[in-house]
């Protein structure tokens, strides 16, 4: 990455960071009436929704200051919105819980804070809103400590999505490998046939779903009477590495079987090494190679089967 291209990234995260703290700021107008920050909210919120926990657990929770939050948690048992009791198994730790009278002064606060963001975003049509969380969603995601392991849904395509995982496999591609249009073209062709041929007993698309995201996504289509192939096998890069590839290629592989397909295929390059290693998990075997010029590179195209 050119400096200049690094420091356009980085002027437009702070772009955003100032419309949003804005945003922030109206939602939150009605705290400087409470008598309660921001952050005492956000501690109080953490209390109503979780069972007795110690100052370190919130600590790493919300990111904030030890001693600071020593001195918030002081606070709050003066006025007695929280109590402290030992930890059964570290004596060295408080567990740290809201009082009745906590939770009552918390009720107004957490309600008011609902009343404004739905204000904001009755302004929105709903499929604006939709949006919207997605791409709230996504920004956790991504800049989340760690991957989220919630549950993944498998499910069928709803509309707009066939035409979005086109969009988001040829996009990841050209960057990462300089995968030319043509690629773009093999996607839209194996979306193409599978949307405009209504087989619902010899093909099947999944698509990935954690909380309301599309995580991944794969297609099953026939080949032949007997032979299945895997198609659009994604998984995000992000989580990857938490058995979502797994998941879906098992689900393809039990379908195949039902479906009464006698041979499982799978094509892809050598250099792709995510689904080469899912391929010698779920037991395919490589039936050959050969050096090709496609989408614009020079690839060695591999054909992996599975025996039903």
């Amino acid at each position: 990455m050119t400096d200049s291209e690094a420091l356009r990234r980085a002027q437009a995260v702070r772009h955003f960071n100032r419309f949003y703290t804005q945003c922030i700021g109206a939602l939150h107008e009605h705290l400087a009436r409470s008598g309660f920050s921001l952050t005492e909210v956000r501690v109080l919120h953490e209390l109503s929704c979780a069972r007795a926990q110690t100052a370190s657990e919130l600590g790493r929770a919300l990111g904030l200051d030890s001693g600071y939050l020593s001195r918030l948690l002081s606070s709050f048992e003066r006025r007695k919105l929280i109590t402290r009791r030992p930890s059964d198994t570290d004596a060295r730790q408080s567990l740290i819980a809201l009082t009745e009278h906590g939770h009552a002064i918390y009720a107004p606060l957490d309600a008011a804070a609902i009343h404004e963001a739905l204000g904001l975003l009755d302004r929105l049509s709903a499929l604006s809103q939709e949006q919207l969380i997605a791409a709230m969603k996504l920004i956790e995601r991504l800049l989340g400590d760690k991957p989220k392991h919630e549950l993944v849904v498998l499910r069928q395509p709803r509309a707009g999505e066939c035409g979005w995982l086109v969009h988001r496999q040829a996009q990841w591609f050209a960057a990462q490998y300089g995968l030319d249009h043509t690629f773009e073209g093999l996607l839209a062709r194996v979306v193409a046939e599978y949307a405009q041929r209504n087989d619902p007993l010899r093909k099947k698309c999944w698509i990935a779903e954690q909380e309301g995201l599309v995580v991944g996504s794969v297609c099953l289509v026939g080949v032949s009477t007997t032979v299945a192939g895997v198609r659009l096998l994604w998984v995000e890069p992000d989580v990857r590495k938490l058995g979502i590839g797994t998941q879906l290629l098992s689900e393809c592989v039990r379908f195949a079987r039902r479906a009464g397909y006698t041979k499982l295929t799978l094509t892809t390059a050598s250099a792709l090494a995510e689904p080469r290693r899912l391929c010698e998990r779920a037991g395919f075997e490589l039936a050959g190679s050969a050096a090709q010029r496609r989408f614009g590179q020079d690839l060695i195209i591999e054909r992996w089967e599975l025996e039903l």
